[in-house]
């Protein structure tokens, strides 16, 4: 028989996650299954142990009939026990296709949207043991490196919440068995048994390769020593970023021509990676393939223009430039007065409470460059890179191109900026050995 698992036991396993506040508040992703609502469970009498609390959040995809009633008999269960939760639902069109990475991606920003507007600084993720074999064989499938198949880190950073996976080292029975201890019922998606996801694919043949001894456990352990091999070669990167990179506060960033002649393949491509993904606001690098064929060109010393990873990559004197690449820029989305909003996987940008209502934020284009030239803008008009240009956020209102912060342009001159403040927040950071490079 399973052991379930200890409140002394959980509590032992957050140590390394800390420090924490006095008296944290967390928040915690359910969804209603059982390895979600164990966390949530053992997270709140951790929390209040500490004079903090917890949250829990379930995001509705909407994606099948009796989702909304599932989430409602979860925040049921929890008020029954004394945990706050809310239900964040995803809004919008669905996609024919990819549907899973798709809710994925929409889950995430849904909960760090909740966080960042709650002040909540950690967020804790259900993933455990079995979960973290299964992304390692999907990995090695696709070809991964060392980053991938590290697959999942106990501790990872977004731009305004910590992800906490406490449970990460945990087989998934012993939650089971310690809702069953515990008295607590859970739902059963009938998506984790659908063979049409690779994922359940996986799981189904796992027990069959236990019987050759790659059990999950052994797998979450390469994944772990996977896990230290990155740390240090993230530490070289780091080096090297130092050294090489210039970024700019404006999401861009200038590499010197001779940086990757310089450096091993191995350290050179996380670089560029790295690169990439900041610049591009990716929630993922892109496909070691593609920056594999980029990289052999700048480190053969003849760099020439690129576009990868919705970047480009454009040579000059003495160094090369990586931007955004305007055409992959996301559309406008409003913005309301003292609100924060981030966009296009790159910018987080806070209106003034006083702002006026009806207020966008986009990408300036060519149409917006073309626009500001003919109202006459100065001051730092040319003071940035031409291809950065028509990359940067602007405002616009009912009257058009309104305010383009980074080039120093406000159409009504003489009246204080409508922008509270703006920074450049890529949706993953560029964050090696602790140091966060953009």
């Amino acid at each position: 028989m399973t052991d379930p698992l200890s409140a002394a036991e959980f509590s032992a396993l957050m140590v390394p996650m800390g420090p924490f506040e006095a008296r944290p508040h967390v928040a915690v992703a359910v969804s209603g299954g059982a390895d979600s609502l164990c966390l949530a469970l053992l997270a709140a009498q951790w929390a209040r142990d500490l004079g903090g609390r917890a949250t829990a959040l379930t995001v509705d995809h909407g994606l099948r009939s009796d989702s909304a009633a599932e989430a409602e008999k979860v925040e049921q269960w929890l008020a029954a026990r004394g945990i706050t939760h809310h239900v964040l639902r995803w809004q919008g069109d669905k996609p024919n296709s990819d549907i899973q990475a798709a809710a994925r991606g929409a889950r995430y920003a849904l909960l760090e949207q909740w966080c960042a507007a709650h002040a909540v600084l950690h967020l804790m993720l259900a993933h455990h043991r079995d979960d973290q074999a299964e992304t390692l064989l999907l990995r090695l499938a696709r070809g991964s490196g060392v980053d991938g198949l590290s697959a999942m880190a106990v501790v990872s950073e977004r731009f305004s919440v910590r992800l906490l996976r406490p449970l990460l080292g945990e087989p998934r029975d012993r939650l089971a068995a310690t809702l069953r201890c515990l008295g607590q019922e859970w739902v059963e998606d009938p998506s984790n048994r659908d063979p049409k996801f690779a994922r359940v694919r996986v799981r189904t043949r796992l027990p069959d390769l236990a019987v050759e001894g790659v059990t999950p456990s052994r797998l979450a352990d390469t994944a772990r020593r996977l896990g230290r091999a990155r740390a240090a070669l993230e530490a070289d990167v780091a080096a090297a970023a130092a050294r090489w990179v210039g970024f700019h506060p404006a999401g861009f960033a200038h590499v010197a021509d001779h940086t990757f002649a310089h450096l091993s393949d191995e350290i050179g491509l996380r670089l560029l990676a790295r690169l990439l993904q900041a610049v591009g606001g990716g929630a993922h690098p892109p496909r070691e393939e593609r920056v594999e064929s980029v990289h052999a060109m700048l480190r053969g010393g003849r760099p020439r223009a690129a576009t990868l990873g919705g970047c480009r990559v454009v040579p000059g004197k003495e160094r090369f430039l990586v931007c955004r690449e305007a055409g992959r820029m996301a559309p406008e989305i409003p913005v309301l007065p003292g609100e924060e909003a981030a966009w296009d996987g790159r910018f987080r940008v806070a209106l003034r409470a006083d702002a006026p209502f009806g207020l966008r934020l986009g990408g300036l284009r060519a149409e917006g460059w073309s626009q500001l030239r003919e109202q006459g803008g100065r001051g730092g008009l040319f003071s940035l890179p031409a291809p950065v240009r028509t990359t940067l956020p602007a405002i616009y209102d009912q009257q058009g191109l309104c305010e383009v912060p980074y080039l120093g342009y406000n159409r009504e001159a003489h009246k204080e900026s409508v922008v509270r403040w703006i920074v450049a927040a890529p949706t993953v950071p560029a964050t090696v050995a602790g140091r966060r490079l953009v």
